[in-house]
């Protein structure tokens, strides 16, 4: 058997790996799930491709424009662009990349350099990878057609700048992985990335109102932006700098730079995916050690769910301690306060900063809780996603699915109910309240939005149910066409409550919104409760590709 074997070399294990993983895709599309999911990812990948083409020209026309009027170190502005859009839409976006499972890897007897290239070569199939590219690609061909012969130098210096980047987001992202597997370390990275994300916010209003005050601190800082010539974006400028001006030394001295960055990154990638190849595994799970028995006190407690069935209660409380054991899903509950405080700074108060005059609350207020319904009532749609080989439970225990139903969607009602809660009191206190008609409306609006969305969203979590595991933050999404269902509904909602909400200006009748709300409402709340038993009937007879889906 000895014989028989032979030593592949390196290109030879990469067009292997890469013709299984294109096996296995081929062969998971003879399910109607995967089919679905690949045609909604495709469906969102048109608008993402569209944002490409258009900003391509954009590139296309800055490099062309920047080389015909010789000013060679602005095209740095456009590689700074490029740098900064490649590093940080990855943190937005990284539910949607595609996640590097080396633990399936290490299954195939693949080398470490091997390893190392397919872990690198992941990092492809980003979308901010996929943009990135398309416009250094373009830029080549601006600076092409401007000057052809700045084609080679410009082609070498996009070739070593996509090298840094797409190294430097590979090995940010697996450190940061590597650090945020213990729950305290996410706890603390989630609290400052949201109050990062918040604070750059308000940014803009800051500016707008405040703006000529703050041009001396510009002119401040303005002298110290030179320390920034020995970042990559800055080196690449330079090398094409020194190129367009025949300065060979000045290139090289530009190539090198870039060489060292990716010889530097690559260490530090190379002793994480060393680290995975031999077999690394992250986990919480402490020692094993010895636990005092606890002895029930004597006297009966009362249950604060005594209220409900024991299954419903049994399910209410697992999905609050999902909530709780989830830091990012935990943190996101003060995002609609902050979104209330920046869009009414923004858009209502004494003083707008986007707007000349402050919308009144009756427009502005029904707008804010639509937008705050669209994020609170995404989860819903994938509420399978965090019982991964739990969902095997639902089935052998004495619960029927229309309890988990319940369960499940009582945790949202009271999640959305509690943020909408705050949401209305900070609006209040900032804004106002919109008159009377206009608030009742609203509120009946919400109930009809909230209760017809449970049941396509249990539907759509049995249809399209995709795994989530806490504490990833990469390929963290819900399926493409679970996301496609979800927007679908909240738009159609949408455009349902639009018009309805302007019945009191065109027939000058101030609680005619209210009293049509009421209506759709009660008629939204029937609807659920009739389908949960046929649920909860498809739930059983979807027993199998459910837990397919959920227990990989």
């Amino acid at each position: 058997m000895a014989d028989l074997t032979t030593e592949l070399n390196l290109l030879q294990q990469i067009r292997l790996i890469a013709g299984l993983r294109l096996r296995i895709f081929r062969n998971g599309l003879r399910g109607k799930n995967k089919q679905l999911d690949v045609l909604g990812t495709v469906i969102a990948a048109v608008f993402g491709t569209l944002l490409i083409v258009g900003f391509s020209f954009a590139f296309f026309s800055g490099a062309y424009q920047f080389v015909q009027l010789g000013r060679y170190q602005w095209l740095g502005l456009l590689f700074w662009a490029i740098f900064i859009f490649w590093q940080f839409i990855p943190v937005f976006t990284a539910g949607f990349g595609a996640a590097f499972d080396f633990r399936k890897m290490l299954r195939f007897p693949l080398s470490l350099s091997a390893f190392y290239v397919v872990g690198l070569a992941y990092g492809f199939f980003d979308f901010s990878s996929i943009a990135c590219v398309c416009w250094l690609s373009v830029m080549t061909l601006g600076v092409a057609a401007a000057n052809p012969a700045l084609f080679p130098a410009m082609a070498i210096t996009c070739f070593l700048f996509l090298l840094i980047n797409l190294t430097l987001e590979r090995t940010v992202g697996s450190w940061l992985e590597r650090i945020l597997a213990r729950r305290r370390a996410r706890e603390i990275f989630f609290a400052l990335f949201f109050l990062l994300i918040i604070s750059v916010q308000f940014i803009s209003p800051m500016l707008q109102r405040y703006g000529r005050s703050a041009a001396p601190g510009i002119t401040i800082v303005l002298p110290y932006l030179h320390y920034l010539n020995v970042f990559p974006p800055s080196l690449a400028g330079h090398a094409i700098a020194g190129a367009g001006g025949h300065h060979a030394s000045e290139f090289l001295l530009g190539a090198a730079g870039l060489t060292a960055y990716i010889l530097f990154f690559s260490v530090f990638l190379w002793i994480r995916f060393a680290a995975q190849y031999r077999g690394e595994e992250l986990s919480e799970t402490v020692a094993p050690r010895a636990v005092p028995r606890r002895v029930a006190p004597s006297g009966s407690r009362r249950d604060a769910l005594s209220l409900l069935s024991p299954q419903v209660a049994a399910v209410l409380r697992k999905e609050f301690r999902y909530l709780t054991r989830n830091s990012f899903a935990f943190f996101l509950l003060i995002m609609p306060l902050a979104f209330v405080l920046l869009f009414s700074m923004q858009f209502a108060g004494r003083h707008p900063t986007a707007l000349k005059h402050s919308l009144s609350p009756d427009t502005f207020f029904p707008g804010m809780m639509g937008y705050l319904i669209l994020i609170l009532m995404a989860p819903a749609y994938n509420c399978f996603a965090f019982d991964g080989r739990g969902i095997q439970t639902y089935f052998t225990s004495p619960l029927s699915f229309r309890e988990v139903f319940l369960g499940k969607n009582l945790m949202q009602l009271t999640l959305s109910a509690f943020e909408l809660a705050i949401a209305i009191f900070a609006f209040s206190y900032i804004v106002g309240l919109p008159s009377l008609p206009v608030l009742l409306a609203t509120l009946a609006a919400m109930v009809f939005v909230i209760s017809g969305q449970l049941a396509i969203a249990n539907w759509s979590s049995v249809s399209f149910p995709r795994r989530l595991n806490f504490g990833q933050m990469r390929g963290q999404r819900q399926s493409g066409m679970g996301g496609l269902v979800s927007f679908a509904t909240q738009l159609l909602l949408g455009t349902i409550c639009a018009p309805i909400l302007f019945l009191s200006r065109w027939t000058h009748s101030p609680w005619l919104p209210a009293e049509v709300f009421a209506f759709l409402a009660a008629g939204a709340i029937a609807g659920y409760f009739s389908s949960l038993d046929a649920l909860a009937q498809f739930a059983e007879r979807k027993k199998e590709s459910l837990i397919e889906a959920l227990s990989k």
